[in-house]
């Protein structure tokens, strides 16, 4: 579960780490009235689950009330990477002197806990990784022990960070860890960690946490943005879209896109037994992503029954806006009704999985 970063702030702030003044909008009429409130240059924020939003266009600045109003507008109407912006973060512009970056995440290869730090934040992690890797402080914490205040600190030697901030540094470095162990997250982080001349506050936030931990974490469930995950969604860089109802089907249907040349835009696992509800939300998922050009429909029905995925692909394809391609593979459970109901509906289908990627990938490369 990805926390916005607003949520992510608070359970910050509530850890003793801090963070700007700022408070979630869901229109521009609420941005402009908490710029007025605050009385001060303010920075207005896209809320998504993406990174590179700043890159993106997704951050926006404004002296006065009336420039909030137009930036909230616009972000408000606007999608980053192909997620539609649904709330904006209006935040006190911050007076910045350096940038810092500071992450817990789980290191799977050496089964630890791994604290990443380094004096170049603000900038992409992973670029920083590849081109300047020594810039980058690594300290993996057992998790047998505890982890300890003077280890903080420690880090916060080796990042370069001046004396008189070390004691600061080394805190916050304590915090977010507790922080990722309290919460059973999969990443905390902070990009950047800014000096200013209040002190030192964490500017950005992410929170990442374990899905299997999330009934352990009652104030997470409670969030107005959770919704328990009706399937397995990760968007990738082609545009293709592919769904399967099973993990090992997708993923086999993603490698016979690649074979035939085309490039997968998403693995989207409805699992076994999905429902109509279930096909029409997983299509209108991957219509309403906009790198998306086609999409492979790629079903073989166990307990998955082929005329409750026609059913679903009729209902999606009848409501949807944008018209995408889209080409079905569907066999198996309850085959002949549902290749009926398709017929009937004038959707096309076929029961070879090699033949239908072959035909996505023809039919994208035909535009």
């Amino acid at each position: 579960m990805k926390l916005y970063e607003y949520n992510a702030k608070a359970v910050f702030k509530n850890e003793g780490i801090t963070v700007p003044e700022g408070y979630m909008a869901k229109t521009s009429a609420e941005a402009q009235k908490i710029a007025e409130n605050m009385n001060r240059p303010v920075a207005i924020k896209s809320q998504v689950l993406v990174g590179g939003r700043g890159k993106a266009g997704g951050i926006k600045f404004a002296d006065n009330p009336q420039e909030t109003f137009k930036s909230a507008e616009i972000l408000l109407s606007s999608h980053i990477k192909g997620e539609k912006v649904k709330y904006v973060l209006i935040e006190e512009k911050a007076n910045i002197k350096k940038e810092f970056y500071v992450s817990v995440a789980v290191d799977r290869a050496h089964k630890k806990p791994l604290i990443m730090a380094s004096a170049e934040g603000g900038v992409d992690i992973e670029e920083l990784a590849e081109n300047n890797p020594e810039k980058i402080i690594k300290y993996n914490v057992n998790p047998q022990d505890d982890f300890l205040p003077y280890e903080g600190r420690e880090i916060a030697r080796k990042m370069g960070v001046e004396s008189s901030l070390i004691s600061s540094m080394g805190g916050i470095i304590w915090k977010l860890f507790q922080v990722f162990k309290k919460y059973d997250a999969n990443l905390a982080e902070i990009n950047p960690l800014i000096v200013t001349p209040e002190g030192i506050i964490a500017a950005d936030a992410k929170l990442d946490l374990d899905d299997d931990s999330i009934f352990r974490h009652q104030k997470m469930m409670d969030l107005d943005e959770y919704e328990s995950e009706e399937f397995a969604f990760v968007k990738l860089e082609g545009d293709i879209a592919v769904i399967g109802n099973g993990a090992g089907l997708t993923l086999t249907g993603m490698d016979m896109i690649k074979l035939n040349g085309g490039e997968p835009a998403t693995f989207l696992d409805i699992g076994g037994g999905a429902s109509a509800d279930v096909i029409k939300k997983a299509l209108d998922l991957v219509i309403d992503y906009p790198p998306v050009k086609v999409i492979f429909l790629n079903v073989l029905g166990g307990i998955t029954r082929a005329d409750d995925v026609a059913r679903g692909i009729i209902k999606a394809l009848e409501e949807a806006e944008r018209k995408i391609p889209l080409v079905i593979r569907l066999t198996g459970t309850n085959e002949e009704e549902g290749q009926r109901l398709l017929t009937e509906a004038g959707v096309s289908f076929e029961t070879s999985m090699e033949d239908a990627a072959k035909k996505a990938v023809t039919l994208r490369n035909s535009f």
